[in-house]
C-alpha cells in the first residue's frame, strides 16, 4: 500500500495543478504587463548626471518608446524637478552604533508636451523601506541596500509610465499664451 500511496499523491497533486489552472484561465487571470504607452518618442529632461531614476526610467520604457534627446523631437517631455535618495538613520543603540536605516526613494517631476502645454502639474512620488544594520555584516548590508534602492526606483518607474498613459487620454490644456500670441 505504500508503494501506491506516492502515486496516488503525485495524481492528485497533478489533477489540482490542472483545475487551478483552468480556473485561473477562465476567470480572465493574467499576469500584469507594462503599460501601452500611447507615445512612441519620450523626452528626459532634468535629470542629475549619471541618475539611477533617469536609467530605472529607460529600462522600464517598452521597446516602442524612443528616448530622445532634443524636446523639439519628442511627442512628451518628462521634466525631472527633483531627483533624491536619502538614507536617514531610524534607530541606534545607547552607544550610538546605528541598527537600522530608513531608505527612501524621491521624484518630483513634470509632464508637459514640447509647446509647452502642461499634461501633469508637478507630481511627487515617493517610496520608503527600512533596513536594518548590523556593523558585522556591513557588506551584505550595502548590497541589501542597493537591491532595495533598485527595487523602489522600479516601482516608481512603473508608477510614472502609468501616470504618462492616464495623462494621454485627458483633454490637452490650450496652449500658453505666449505661444498662442505668436501663433500666425
Amino acid at each position: 500500500m505504500s508503494a501506491s500511496h506516492p502515486t496516488r499523491r503525485s495524481w492528485t497533486l497533478g489533477l489540482a495543478a490542472t483545475s487551478l489552472a483552468v480556473a485561473l484561465s477562465g476567470c480572465g487571470f493574467e499576469l500584469r504587463r507594462p503599460p501601452e504607452l500611447p507615445y512612441t518618442r519620450i523626452a528626459l529632461v532634468g535629470f542629475p548626471a549619471r541618475s539611477p531614476m533617469e536609467s530605472a526610467l529607460r529600462a522600464a520604457l517598452p521597446d516602442s518608446a524612443e528616448v530622445v534627446q532634443s524636446t523639439a523631437q519628442a511627442e512628451v517631455v518628462l521634466t525631472a524637478v527633483d531627483d533624491r535618495t536619502y538614507r536617514i538613520v531610524a534607530a541606534s543603540t545607547t552607544a550610538g552604533q546605528v541598527r537600522e536605516f530608513r531608505l527612501r526613494v524621491q521624484l518630483k517631476f513634470r509632464l508637459s508636451r514640447p509647446d509647452g502645454r502642461v499634461l501633469l502639474n508637478d507630481t511627487e512620488l515617493q517610496r520608503e523601506r527600512d533596513l536594518s544594520y548590523t556593523e558585522t555584516a556591513a557588506l551584505s548590508k550595502q548590497t541589501e541596500e542597493e537591491a532595495l534602492l533598485q527595487e523602489m526606483r522600479q516601482d516608481l518607474a512603473q508608477q510614472v509610465l502609468r501616470m504618462l498613459v492616464v495623462a494621454a487620454h485627458k483633454p490637452l490644456p490650450p496652449l500658453p499664451a505666449a505661444s498662442a500670441a505668436s501663433a500666425p
